[in-house]
């Protein structure tokens, strides 16, 4: 491991020993963050192993324009983002070897499912300042949360209930011709809610042919109809349009990171993007013993991509239902507590590809020509799941809980009608995942929990057809079991925080997609992978004055993924025994929050990043690297209805040359050399100015 790595946590944890803690009443403090989500959460479905959230504290460490560092700062999951609408997150080395996208773990918005029919999920389309939390679940152990191998996060909108009606304002400026604003009003009273939110955000971007552009609305409200009962409706659409500077090669990355893929430069490649996601949620408290969720919802995204070798045209119309039935049982004087539900959700998925002219355009960009393809997919997948959990003694509680998948696609060739095997059903098995947690209480600060969970992943829409639009019968899900051991410990003034967990998940039927062209892949199940490590998150609250509050952190991951066996029947070659592609064996994130009693405040954050290896015969890696971003805030009541915040920070403060997301397995294609590397931002620097106005 480089030296580097050890140097911030250190200097961390010196200061941590060395400075004194002053008396709670005579110094500042900052209580933990307190996260107002909706009545159904996450933690209902779980139960008693714990997930991991992050909110306000996390997201002030970085710029409201960057999602993906404030995820990285989750032991466990590593988002790689080679630009704004290219992000690809794994958690625990799930996802890792799918080529481009998020899959084999399952997205929600407010408890709303908003991954599609296989599996992939765009986080991009979404606005991280419309959000008041991030919870992750690692592993399949979500059993009410879809038991993906991955796991499941769920984004959490702003839902201030008790607040007063306000009118916010925010603005960032920043380098590459960044402008981000964003507009909210908030109204609350005894028995109605609502929350408005528009934003727009562009900028040109560090690279050629990098421009985003992206405006959005949410619509979030409640409706108290009784004591028992509140309906809720929610409203989110994201219109944005991004240029592609893909991929380059390991020399043009040496040569100059901000050139884009010649052709992407040369066809203009961009997409183009309208996503909509309206639901309608009623919850039900029938007594304090019993409680129902049902969620009742609709998406559609609109998708325009010209490449170089094609146009992709495709919609997506989605809708389904989710419905949570929660409460308690009095068994020999302890309480049982269950929940039991089920989910389902059916999308169209129709896509089209055309002839790419821009050849033929005088270099004004793509040009579409004569129809390549024209397909349509119907997809449903259904979950059902029950949990029940009890309490055995004071300190040990038991939980059990199954979630039953049943997955479908009906693909359908409108273009080749009449071909061989150009429209066929896939019917999946139906999966039987069963889940069982224990959790021991220790002290009354700490508690150590065990988990055994089943978990799948469906194969994706390339990995189901070969490059010709044929059905492959031969694919299968991907399935795996989680053991896990773990430990969270809490310090008796709640200054301190240590998290620990220990993991091995065997996966089978490892589901590979093999590039044979510039967008084509074949499918197949190649053999085993085993997914083992350890996820370390610490932090610590001190006062080194009465007015001056620190809080170093540390997230650190270790990732021992490995191949078991896999053949790659194509190039004779056996990886059985090598690295897992597309996964450091090393990440590290810390850093140190500081607070003063006058409004000010800084955050320093560090990661270090381990080499990744690049090939599934681990003959290229790419290099480590260190990232050093800084922030400082001001937070001030200026008048009696007026808060000021103003922010300036520097990303990247070391100008530090690196690739911030890579393509595993690349190939090479007319002569060309591979394209492995997305480079990242150099140093670069953003401020923002923040107003809210109670009415």
């Amino acid at each position: 491991m480089k030296k580097s790595l050890f140097f911030i946590p250190l200097l961390i944890f010196y200061f941590s020993a060395s400075a004194q803690t002053k008396s709670v009443k005579d110094s500042i403090t900052e209580l933990d963050e307190v996260i107002l989500i909706d009545t159904l959460t996450a933690k209902n479905a779980i139960g008693i192993i714990p997930s991991q959230i992050i909110g306000a504290n996390v997201f002030k460490n970085y710029s409201p324009v960057d999602f993906i560092s404030s995820i990285n700062q989750i032991s466990g999951v590593y988002a790689l983002s080679g630009a704004l609408n290219t992000n690809r997150i794994t958690i625990r080395g799930v996802g890792s070897r799918t080529a481009f996208g998020t899959d084999k773990l399952r997205l929600y918005y407010n408890n709303i499912p908003v991954t599609n029919g296989t599996g992939f999920s765009t986080i991009e389309a979404y606005d991280l300042e419309n959000l008041t939390s991030v919870e992750i679940i690692k592993g399949p152990k979500g059993t009410g949360f879809g038991t993906n191998l991955g796991g499941s996060i769920i984004l959490n909108t702003k839902q201030l209930s008790s607040q007063p009606t306000k009118l916010t304002n925010s603005s960032t400026l920043g380098s590459y011709g960044l402008f981000k604003n964003s507009l909210g009003f908030t109204h609350s009273q005894d028995d109605f809610y609502m929350t408005l939110q528009y934003g727009h955000m562009e900028i040109d971007g560090y690279r050629e042919n990098n421009r985003f552009e992206r405006d959005g609305f949410l619509l979030n409200s409640i409706f108290k109809l009784s004591e028992k009962s509140e309906l809720g409706l929610l409203v989110n659409h994201i219109d944005y349009s991004a240029q592609i500077a893909s991929s380059i090669s390991q020399a043009d990355f040496d040569e100059d990171p901000t050139q884009a893929a010649f052709t992407w430069k040369s066809s203009q490649g961009y997409e183009d993007n309208n996503y909509s996601l309206i639901g309608l949620s009623h919850t039900y408290k029938a007594s304090t013993k019993l409680k129902n969720t049902t969620s009742l919802f609709y998406t559609y995204l609109d998708h325009y991509e010209p490449r170089p070798f094609n146009i992709l045209d495709e919609y997506t119309n989605g809708y389904g239902l989710r419905t949570l039935f929660s409460g308690n049982l009095n068994i020999s004087e302890n309480l049982l507590s269950y929940t039991i539900g089920g989910e389902l959700y059916k999308d169209e998925y129709a896509w089209g590809t055309f002839q790419n002219l821009y050849e033929e355009n005088n270099g004004n960009g793509s040009l579409q020509g004569d129809r390549l393809s024209k397909n349509k997919e119907f997809r449903s997948q259904v979950n059902s799941f029950a949990t029940i959990s009890y309490p055995f003694t004071t300190k040990l509680t038991a939980q059990l809980g199954l979630n039953v998948n049943k997955t479908q696609y009906d693909f359908r060739d409108l273009f080749n009608s009449g071909g061989t095997n150009t429209s066929a059903n896939r019917n999946f098995k139906a999966l039987f995942l069963p889940s069982l947690d224990v959790n021991y209480s220790i002290t009354a600060t700490s508690q150590l929990y065990a988990n055994i969970s089943r978990g799948f992943s469906n194969p994706s829409l390339e990995e189901t057809l070969t490059p010709d639009g044929i059905i492959n019968p031969d694919i299968v899900q991907e399935t795996g079991t989680n053991y896990e051991l773990g430990i969270e410990h809490k310090s008796k003034d709640d200054r301190m925080k240590l998290d620990i967990a220990f993991y091995l998940m065997p996966i089978k039927n490892l589901l590979v997609a093999k590039r044979v062209g510039d967008d084509q892949y074949i499918g197949r199940n190649a053999g085993k992978t085993k997914h083992q490590g350890i996820d370390l998150d610490w932090n610590y609250k001190f006062n080194i004055s009465n007015k001056i509050l620190l809080t170093p952190f540390i997230s650190y991951t270790f990732n021992n993924h490995s191949f078991v066996e896999f053949i790659d029947e194509e190039a004779n070659e056996d990886y059985s025994g090598n690295s897992l592609t597309g996964v450091p064996k090393h990440k590290l994130n810390t850093g140190l929050q500081t607070t003063f009693g006058n409004g000010l405040y800084a955050n320093i954050t560090h990661q270090f990043i381990d080499e990744i290896p690049l090939t599934d015969g681990n003959t290229l890696y790419s290099k480590s690297f260190n990232l050093l971003n800084a922030k400082l805030g001001y937070k001030k009541q200026i008048l009696e209805k007026l808060l000021l915040g103003l922010d300036f920070g520097v990303n990247n403060l070391t100008d530090t040359k690196y690739a911030q997301s890579v393509l595993i397995n690349a190939s090479s294609f007319g002569g060309n050399a591979p394209r492995y590397f997305y480079p990242g931002n150099n140093i670069n620097y953003y401020g923002s100015l923040k107003l809210s106005y109670t009415l």
